[in-house]
């Protein structure tokens, strides 16, 4: 039995103030509003008997509804934050059934990426229930004439010990919707009162999915619908200068074309434009799209080659820029020559190229327009429907589907305005249907990179003066054509918190002008600032003749908590001190890892080898140790990748451990493959063939995960794997074949024992 303490709240909560009242907001509708003024497509929970809040709601027959407002891609969110629900509310998961949240503000922040879902709703799940369990208990208390005091929970009953008496949730449910929902002293369980916390649960679908049952975007049905498939500019803001489509229209089950006008500059969530086929079904669209006769205005992005590019970034990152950070004098060290140590890294352009491409389907019907998607951000969609339809967000309804892959993309819903904008030109609902071709050449890609790094160095090797330069057309290029230079919210990903102790540390970033969309994909900037930063901490090592572990460990130092006095640190949208940026948990994971891989234990070399790096990313300290074997032929195998992990509190363990396994494969496609190039403004990649990922010979053969048990607040699990995997690899292959990899993807170096 869970009885109810009135514990104060623990210190790693205060700083989910902020996201808890925005949401708890919600709760305090007057009577009428909460139980008759649902809004359009309510939920299940909505329209139950007692309905305290936005997240919960309680049936006479005692069935329990709670909301899932985060987008489901595979995270098991849609599981997680209900289970904390669920383990505040005491109720028995069997009794559970979660509904999809449709885009509302209500739910507070809906944009399923950041990797802060857990983090940013982790109390507010827990109040969500105490509040209804609270008034569950008053509800008893009251029918029984006791003390709320006396009363206390045991999975799904309220019960009274002193008499042995017991009333069901169900039982409950009519007399708790009678009281005034409780805006103050709430109570949460301890933390070893919890069932579900800390213990996990398997997916809610885990059914569905492995029936065929589960519904994604694609499988959405509306009767009378159609289908699109639009064929876009091949160069970003390039314009149709003329169209025959005579051919198109002759294609059986094709009905007619409908232009989509160009975006206007910056092209933020809006449809890229082009020539939509409009068709009875997928089969025919594509066929009659492949009709189409157009002529195109490339524009002035038709000269972007990436080659070129690539030349104009390196020369940029040796150059000076606008200094981001600095501590000591590192340009007077360097100045003075000695032992000097300079090397440039490269990471090219990434698609997400997630398992679903783009697909959304809807409905424009009297003014109001209904969309069906796999949607990461559905208040985005409402935003940019509304914009393109010139109607006002409340008459746009956003349904979530399951997602099938994600990675950020999905949080850009130019797809979904699509729909939307087609579904009002034909007057009839409208599913738009990507090809994988379309999703890898119009992605928002994860911005191509150069870094420059350079190091003064002691006898012993240790740095005296760093440093490092950094270039990359922003992210903020995307909603501003006048952004050029990084962002500090990219910035602090792996660049601006260079965690060494080193006296002297000058931190720089240069200009990048954008000839595509720029968006965010799994850890962001932390792929290519982890693979420098990480790389290059490896290579000082071994020409000072040093193990890379011990080396690594001296440039992290003692525990201590970094000053970022006089820098501009987002922390991830966190409050420094909630979440300080603390190099004792970073060296405690290197420890781990360490230990965990029998570093030092094993003899590589001549073809094998095991490469280490630690990084924080999304709040979360992670450090890897990477195994690998590499052929005289130059093919790699990774046989072993070992992971130390400190995410603070970790709600489902099992669900943390699969994110970090996934991490490592993501990362072996990054590493292995992952190269997005253009010609004439031309994306030159369009499928698995051009554009490929891990198969499962080349993926790990074993990832270990560990779970360092932490007080911490919880932090982010869904990307913090990648940024430290794809270095240590890297790292790992130096072992093997003395061949230092400074520019990915690893298929444009020759591996091979004679090359």
């Amino acid at each position: 039995m869970s009885p109810i303490t009135n514990v104060s709240r623990r210190g790693f909560l205060k700083g989910l103030v902020g996201a808890g009242a925005l949401v708890l907001g919600a709760y305090y509708l007057p009577k009428a509003l909460r139980h008759h003024g649902f809004p359009p497509g309510g939920t299940d929970a909505d329209r139950a008997t007692l309905h305290p809040n936005a997240f919960v709601g309680i049936d006479t027959d005692g069935t329990v509804y709670i909301v899932a407002h985060r987008s489901e891609m595979g995270t098991v969110i849609r599981t997680t934050l209900p289970m904390v629900v669920a383990d505040e509310l005491d109720a028995d998961w069997k009794r559970i059934k979660i509904d999809q949240a449709i885009g509302d503000p209500r739910y507070g922040d809906q944009n399923t990426d950041g990797s802060h879902s857990v983090r940013s709703f982790f109390d507010v799940m827990r109040r969500a229930g105490a509040t209804a369990r609270s008034m569950l208990i008053l509800a008893a208390a009251q029918e029984w004439g006791v003390p709320p005091a006396e009363c206390q929970t045991d999975m799904h009953t309220v019960a009274h010990p002193s008499t042995g008496r017991r009333l069901s949730y169900g039982e409950l449910a009519s007399a708790a919707s009678k009281l005034p929902v409780p805006s103050s002293g709430i109570r949460l369980k301890t933390p070893d009162q919890w069932r579900y916390i800390g213990k996990g649960m398997t997916s809610y679908d885990l059914t569905g999915l492995c029936t065929g049952r589960a519904i994604y975007g694609e499988d959405v049905r509306v009767d009378v619908m159609v289908y699109a498939s639009i064929e876009h500019p091949p160069v970003l803001g390039g314009k149709v200068k003329s169209v025959d489509d005579g051919e198109a229209l002759k294609v059986a089950g094709v009905h007619q074309t409908v232009p989509i006008d160009p975006f206007k500059p910056p092209p933020a969530f809006q449809p890229l434009g082009g020539i939509a086929v409009i068709a009875d079904n997928t089969w025919a669209a594509f066929q009659g799209r492949k009709k189409l006769k157009i002529e195109w205005d490339n524009g002035p992005n038709a000269t972007y080659d990436s080659e070129q590019y690539k030349k104009e970034l390196q020369t940029t990152a040796r150059k000076p820029g606008k200094v981001v950070r600095n501590e000591g004098d590192a340009e007077s060290v360097l100045s003075k020559g000695g032992s000097v140590f300079e090397a440039d890294y490269y990471v090219p352009l990434l698609a997400h190229a997630s398992m679903e491409p783009m697909v959304a389907t809807a409905e424009f019907k009297d003014g109001k327009l209904t969309a069906w998607a796999p949607t990461q951000n559905p208040q985005a969609a409402q935003a940019i429907i509304a914009q393109e339809l010139g109607i006002a967000k409340e008459n746009v309804i956003c349904h979530v589907t399951l997602l099938g892959g994600g990675f950020g993309r999905k949080s850009k819903p130019d797809y979904v305005a699509e729909a939307a904008v087609l579904s009002k030109k034909v007057g009839r609902p409208v599913k738009v249907v990507w090809t994988r071709e379309d999703d890898i050449k119009f992605d928002y890609f994860n911005a191509v990179a150069a870094m420059n790094m350079k190091a003064a160095v002691d006898p012993r090797g240790k740095p005296t003066a760093w440093l490092q330069r950094s270039v990359f057309p922003p992210i903020t290029s995307t909603f501003d054509i006048n952004a050029v230079y990084g962002d500090p919210g990219h910035l602090q990903q792996g660049w601006t918190d260079v965690p060494y102790d080193i006296p002297n540390l000058r931190v720089e970033n240069g200009p990048a002008p954008a000839h595509v969309r720029i968006g965010w994909l799994r850890s962001v900037a932390n792929i290519y600032h982890a693979f420098a930063v990480q790389t290059f901490t490896d290579e000082l090592a071994h020409r000072a003749g040093r193990d890379p572990l011990e080396y690594l460990l001296e440039l992290i130092g003692q525990p201590r908590t970094l000053n970022f006095s006089g820098v501009d640190y987002p922390n991830y949208g966190a409050d420094l001190r909630t979440y300080p940026w603390e190099t004792g948990r970073l060296r405690q994971v290197t420890e781990i890892v360490a230990e965990k891989s029998d570093w030092g234990k094993r003899k590589f070399g001549k073809g094998s080898g095991i490469g280490i790096a630690a990084h924080r990313s999304f709040l979360t300290y992670v450090a890897a140790a990477v195994e690998v074997e590499v052929s005289d032929q130059g093919d790699i195998k990774i046989p072993r990748v070992d992971y130390a992990v400190d995410a603070g509190l970790v709600a489902n363990p099992e669900v943390t451990r699969a994110q970090f396994e996934g991490a490592a494969v993501f990362g072996t496609s990054v590493a292995r493959s992952g190269e997005i190039t253009a010609k004439n403004g031309v994306i030159e990649q369009s499928n698995f063939d051009t554009y490929p990922v891990a198969r499962i010979n080349e993926a790990p053969y074993q990832t270990n995960v560990y779970l360092v048990d932490s007080d911490a607040p919880p932090a982010g699990v869904g990307e913090p794997g990648v940024p430290p995997f794809i270095p240590a690899l890297c790292n790992a292959i130096f072992v093997a074949t003395g061949k230092r990899i400074r520019e990915l993807p690893l298929s444009r170096t020759s591996l091979g024992k004679n090359s």
